[in-house]
């Protein structure tokens, strides 16, 4: 805890990286960093390309410190501009060198595998293709860091000391063919978050003092007033003032539909102004808008390692050392106790040496979770974590709460039935009744009233209010009740037969009913319910076929309602009148039925039962911070249907994980095996290591393709 007030207190710098190729790679740079003069910690994070060092440094002490790895660095602020170099010119070495080794192998045919032209050749595409990996590998040699760079190294060197030279020159290229591919699938992954940062323009034209002028989005103040033209991207989070159109909300919330805005609605920086001319008053800074914190969120999720990548990263610990000793055996234990063939056991010692290295394995897991979450932040979820994605790929059973989940948690007005009253005249006396209450189905009365212009502008007489039952007051001579059901059975003592046969098919039908009446006679039911959303239906039909076990509702209206609405939406059970202590209890009930239970609400008055579940899911997202804090995963468009999307990701991600696991340890198997007999050459090593590396990336990369609807 101390540590982490330290850390608190210190300066806090955080810096871009380009260049990584590897995990292994990024955490020797951490150590290094760790070590320089004046750090007193620091923290990388792979699936971004940042670190974030506590304590004072520069850049260039930082470039020294990732200089094995040719590291460029720069400050987070600072706007990258990368140039892109054409292919060839990058990796000029790599294709020399290839043509090098087909010299060699032409030379080895016209005048004999040993001749000194063909290993001249051979020699030559060592050093071109490898000079890199030998600077790097002999530094981690003598600082004890065995990396891939230290075994292939070790394994090339020797390959040309036992005269192997052909081999060696094959290993060196395999390998450099392999990083170019490597760094290229760790691009495409990293792609979704850098196209995320590209979103929100980086100026915006201010209006200040009567004058328009562009000003850079850091220098934007709380308060300026931003004009966006019509086709322009908004550069700010704020508020519209003046003017009206739609925004195509996208980029923030998934939703492919634009949204129309007037004044006083809220408006996301990184969104696309439609049609109209519209003045934003500015309600955050550029670091607090809605897609900055996306983008830090996401970031954040990419560091944070998952169950499966922590196993695995504690299992190539221990094993890498393992390989090297049982290599370094390999080469000296037969030709001294039984007398074997120097130069061909050394030659099994060095193929061990490069087929064991455990590189497909680590990279398994973290291109899997980056690719995911990086592809779930473009369609509008917000996974903030390896560890959320992981669970949410093992759910069983999900829980959902009603208002503003399952329902939209807006109330309607849904029938209007009069005893030979006029309906616009009921609707009259009903909204002057409720015009000062504050009580949800008022207003729904209220829109009602609006909706048919009906003037309610008078005021009722000797107003009161009838407290848990309804309101009375005076309208001309007559006085009126409007209430519960239950007020009227005590006003008249008995209901009439025929209102009392139409409250109980409006209750059936998950309507809450309030009746307009004198103290003598009922004049109007009018029953008013939460409208459903379009997509819950279908959300939960697609559940229950991804395999969800479960599926309940959580309300805390009456039991009537809740189960009318539960059927309809085809929920297999349904909680009613609960209280939110009871729904968390009731969530600990599910988790020790089910293990990994879902929680689905709207972050604010569900957050309790959010955080006990396995997984939170926050809906609501764009605007609400409730929903990006408490929950584990965010559904940013407020819309259901990103549901089954999620899950359907979470559960492609687990089998990815688990497909390139069992193939990386399958080949190394293989591998082993075949040194047994000595069929194992060193060319089949690394391609056996390489090719691992590669269908693990590339497998992993297939998570861009998840998709709604699949």
């Amino acid at each position: 805890m101390e540590n982490h007030t330290q850390h608190q207190a210190d300066d806090k710098q955080v810096f871009r990286v380009q260049g990584f190729t590897c995990t292994n790679c990024a955490g020797i740079f951490e150590k290094n960093v760790k070590n320089l003069p004046g750090v007193k910690d620091a923290q990388v994070n792979f699936g971004a390309s940042k670190i974030t060092v506590f304590g004072h440094t520069t850049v260039a002490d930082l470039e020294k410190a990732g200089a094995f790895e040719s590291l460029k660095v720069t400050p987070e602020k600072e706007r990258v501009i990368e140039k892109k170099e054409p292919f060839w010119k990058e990796n000029g070495n790599v294709i020399l060198s290839f043509i090098l080794l087909i010299a060699g192998y032409a030379l080895g045919k016209q005048f004999g595998e040993e001749s000194l032209f063909s290993s001249v050749a051979y020699g030559a595409a060592i050093v071109l293709g490898g000079y890199e990996l030998f600077i790097k590998g002999i530094k981690n040699l003598f600082r004890f860091q065995f990396d891939m760079n230290v075994l292939m190294t070790i394994a090339v060197i020797g390959a040309a000391v036992i005269g192997e030279w052909g081999e060696g020159a094959t290993v060196v290229i395999l390998f450099a063919i392999s990083e170019v591919l490597e760094r290229y699938s760790m691009e495409k992954a990293r792609q979704s978050i850098r196209s995320l940062m590209d979103i929100a323009p980086k100026e915006a034209l201010i209006r200040r003092d009567g004058t328009e002028v562009m000003v850079g989005a850091d220098d934007i103040q709380v308060g300026d007033i931003m004009i966006v033209k019509p086709g322009q991207k908004l550069a700010m989070d704020g508020v519209v003032v003046k003017g009206s159109s739609t925004v195509n909300q996208a980029a923030i919330t998934g939703e492919s539909i634009p949204v129309s805005k007037a004044i006083d609605d809220e408006v996301f920086a990184g969104t696309l102004n439609e049609e109209g001319l519209l003045e934003i008053r500015v309600t955050k800074t550029v670091e607090d808008t809605t897609i900055s914190k996306i983008i830090h969120l996401v970031e954040e999720a990419q560091a944070e390692k998952a169950p499966s990548q922590a196993l695995v990263d504690r299992f190539a610990k221990y094993y890498t050392p393992a390989i090297m000793i049982t290599a370094i055996l390999l080469a000296i234990i037969p030709p001294l106790v039984i007398g074997g063939n120097w130069g061909e056991w050394i030659y099994r010692g060095l193929a061990l040496l490069v087929v064991g290295c455990p590189c497909a394995l680590v990279i398994s897991t973290p291109v899997s979770i980056v690719t995911a979450i990086g592809n779930a932040a473009k369609r509008g979820v917000l996974i903030k974590g390896g560890i959320h994605l992981e669970e949410a790929g093992r759910i069983s059973a999900v829980a959902f709460d009603k208002t503003g989940t399952l329902t939209r948690g807006v109330p309607q007005v849904t029938d209007l039935v009069t005893f030979g009253e006029n309906e616009l005249e009921i609707l009259k006396i009903a909204s002057i009744l409720e015009k000062g209450s504050q009580h949800p189905l008022a207003s729904a009365i209220l829109r009602k009233a609006e909706e048919g212009n009906v003037d309610f502008k008078a005021d009722a007489e000797e107003f009161s209010s009838i407290t848990g039952k309804g309101v009375k007051g005076r309208i001309g001579e007559q006085l009126y009740f409007i209430g519960s059901p239950k007020l009227f059975a005590e006003l008249h003592a008995s209901m009439e037969s025929q209102a009392e046969i139409r409250i109980d098919e409006l209750q059936k039908q998950g309507k809450t009913v309030m009746v307009l009446g004198t103290e003598t006679s009922v004049l109007a039911l009018i029953a008013v319910a939460d409208e459903v959303r379009d997509s819950s239906k279908d959300v939960i039909r697609h559940l229950h076929e991804l395999g969800i076990k479960k599926t309940i509702m959580l309300t805390g209206d009456n039991k009537a309602t809740a189960e009318a609405i539960g059927n309809r939406l085809g929920i297999a059970e349904v909680k009613a009148e609960l209280l939110p202590q009871d729904k968390l209890e009731f969530i600990k009930t599910l988790r020790t039925q089910y293990g990994n239970v879902a929680m689905v609400g709207d972050g604010v008055n569900d957050a309790p039962a959010l955080a006990a579940s396995t997984v939170g899911i926050a809906m609501g997202g764009a605007g609400t911070d409730t929903a990006l804090e408490t929950a584990d995963i965010a559904l940013m468009g407020d819309d259901l249907s990103k549901l089954p999307y999620t899950m359907s990701l979470s559960r492609k991600t687990l089998k990815i994980i688990k497909q390139n696991i069992t193939f990386s340890l399958g080949i190394k198997v293989l591998a082993l095996l075949l040194i047994v007999p000595g069929w194992l050459t060193l060319w089949m090593a690394i391609f056996a290591d390489m090719g691992a590396t590669l269908i693990v990336t590339l497998n992993s990369l297939r998570l861009l393709r998840v998709h709604q609807g699949k």
